[in-house]
């Protein structure tokens, strides 16, 4: 019996929910903080610089890009209402959007690029808001896939990172820095125990840095130059209300690069989850709703500021399996360095002085990591020769599109080039094939009718019919009518509290030698596949009413997932033909 929960992650020491001493939630999110501010501050940098921007914007972008990364980290991890996943997940400026954001200020200026950003933005609030119509596209293999792409389009930028240093520096100076920065932390990771092992990073960073400045590495006439405390230079841009030819020209790319970085995010708030209970859980769809949400709202500020827009950091997913501390407070820690950090120019000059050999080699530990998390996903929901085929040419062709090898000269500067960018490509392909294998698949049965317990011999008699149109014989008639009948109970039981009137869909569907019975009704407070994983380590008891249900649920069906969302449940099962 499979139920489609995940596999627990190693040594947990603390979950979500859990408050971890203060000095270790602050050192771990001092950790990330310096981990991802580089990366925070780079890709404003980069595309200021690359569009002929002024100092002065630059300036402002820096700061307005660090606080709202900030602001919108601690949101992620305190979910307030709908904002937010309530789990460790640093928001950053979006290396995805580099070439959209260069064009637009190239073409119309950083009013033009806010505007741009905002008008973006409000994609993901509806995607955030109507996920559940979006699960037969946003799968596992897909999430996975542009997980693993996240990786191999990002460790060639690592390795590159690997010989920055400055000019007539000794030769074995970036070799030496990286190697020791390596060896420290897997060393420590793979061999330490308790408290120790949380360190891992810190120390490692630590100890390379140290070789670094040995060897002149560390930049500290940058740290001696900048202020201790102060606002930057520039000032807001503005926003562009003219609507002009080339606004409407970029508009369709940034949209798509932001339901692109969006399909990031759902891969992140899927692997975040997985690594951060100690118990096998289903994914909570709502805290993958909240966590696109909070994107959105990122994204949104961010183009109220004039800043390039913002996603979720996968580096938070893969120090958290690290390091074990999954508990919220790291990441509100994190997010709060951010917020103070934008006040302390000194500070990011400090973080920004850390010898390039040294981040690359700590962020090329945790990008291997992060790409296994997304093989994980992928893997774990099931693989088949399709889902395989979906899953190989989707990442092949992310990894030919970002080395330039996939017809440059049709694809180079389609759509402001947003095919360079290997996720984005990546994504793009997983997607089309997952629909096209929707679309060139069976087509299944359907019924809709009132969430009640008096609509089973309608949902008898749907499914007699769809027995017989299957070429199935009687037994397997009875043993969909009772897992349909099991599923429906338990879900009832579940909300009947609420008392209000709903809608019962229910779709069958036969591939190969099972059925697949989904339901789709309103949403319950609890997870079946969790409530079905205890039952295999529950002592003999006397079983209540919905227990008993569970029970033979597990008895006929070969696998059940249970997807929540605001407002919507989403129960998937299976029956093998027996």
């Amino acid at each position: 019996m499979t139920n489609d929960t995940n596999s627990s992650p190693v040594n947990v020491r603390y979950e979500a929910d859990e408050k971890p001493p203060s000095s270790l939630s602050f050192g771990l999110g001092f950790q990330l903080a310096a981990l991802c501010i580089s990366g925070i501050v780079f890709t404003p940098l980069i595309v200021i610089r690359a569009a002929g921007g002024t100092e002065t914007y630059l300036s402002w972008a820096v700061f307005a890009a660090v606080m709202i990364s900030g602001l919108a980290t601690i949101l992620q991890a305190a979910r307030v209402g709908r904002l937010g996943a309530g789990y460790v997940l640093l928001m950053g400026t979006s290396g995805a959007f580099i070439a959209v954001c260069i064009t637009a200020l190239m073409e119309g200026g950083p009013a033009m690029l806010a505007t741009l950003v905002i008008i973006s933005s409000l994609f993901q609030f509806a995607l955030a808001a109507r996920l559940a119509l979006f699960r037969r596209i946003l799968t596992p293999a897909v999430t996975g896939t542009v997980i693993m792409l996240i990786a191999a389009t990002v460790m060639p930028i690592v390795f590159d990172m690997l010989n920055d240093v400055p000019e007539g520096s000794p030769q074995l100076s970036a070799p030496v820095t990286a190697l020791v920065t390596i060896l420290v932390i897997t060393g420590i990771a793979l061999k330490a125990k308790g408290a120790l092992r949380l360190w891992a990073p810190v120390i490692g960073v630590v100890a390379g840095t140290l070789v670094g400045a040995f060897y002149g590495l560390y930049d500290m006439t940058r740290v001696g130059e900048a202020g201790w405390f102060g606002l930057p230079d520039g000032a807001w841009p503005g926003i562009d209300f003219s609507f002009g030819p080339a606004f409407w020209g970029l508009l369709p790319a940034f949209v798509f690069v932001t339901l692109i970085g969006a399909i990031e995010t759902v891969g992140d708030a899927v692997a975040i989850q997985r690594v951060s209970w100690r118990r096998p859980r289903a994914v909570d769809f709502r805290a993958v709703q909240g966590a696109v949400a909070a994107d959105g709202l990122g994204n949104l500020l961010s183009g109220l500021a004039g800043t390039v827009p913002n996603t979720t950091y996968s580096t938070s997913v893969a120090v958290t399996e690290l390091t074990g501390v999954g508990a919220r407070r790291v990441g509100m820690a994190a997010g709060a360095f951010f917020v103070v950090l934008a006040f302390l120019p000194k500070g990011l000059a400090a973080f920004l002085a850390i010898p390039s050999p040294v981040v690359a080699a700590y962020i090329a530990i945790l990008l291997a990591m992060l790409f296994v998390v997304g093989m994980r996903i992928v893997i774990q929901d099931g693989v088949d020769y399709r889902k395989g085929l979906v899953v190989g040419i989707a990442f092949w062709a992310g990894v030919g599109f970002q080395n330039g090898v996939i017809f440059p000269e049709y694809f180079a500067e389609f759509a402001g080039g947003i095919f360079q960018n290997g996720m984005t490509a990546g994504g793009l392909t997983a997607i089309v094939l997952t629909l096209f294998m929707e679309l060139a698949g069976r087509r299944a049965s359907r019924m809709e009718a009132a969430f009640d317990i008096s609509v089973l011999p309608e949902i008898r008699a749907f499914l007699v019919e769809f027995t017989s149109r299957s070429g199935w014989n009687r037994t397997m008639g009875d043993r969909l009518e009772a897992a349909a009948e099991e599923t429906l109970l338990t879900l009832f039981d579940q909300d009947k509290a609420k008392g209000e009137a709903r809608r019962l869909r229910l779709t069958a569907r036969k591939e190969g030698d099972e059925a697949v019975l989904e339901f789709v009704a309103s949403a319950g407070e609890e997870n079946l596949q969790d409530q079905m994983a205890l039952l295999g380590e529950q002592t003999a008891v006397e079983p209540v009413e919905q227990e008993i249900s569970l029970r033979l649920l597990r008895h006929v069906a070969s696998s059940v997932r249970h997807q929540m969302y605001h407002n919507t449940d989403i129960v998937t099962v299976h029956v093998k033909v027996r």
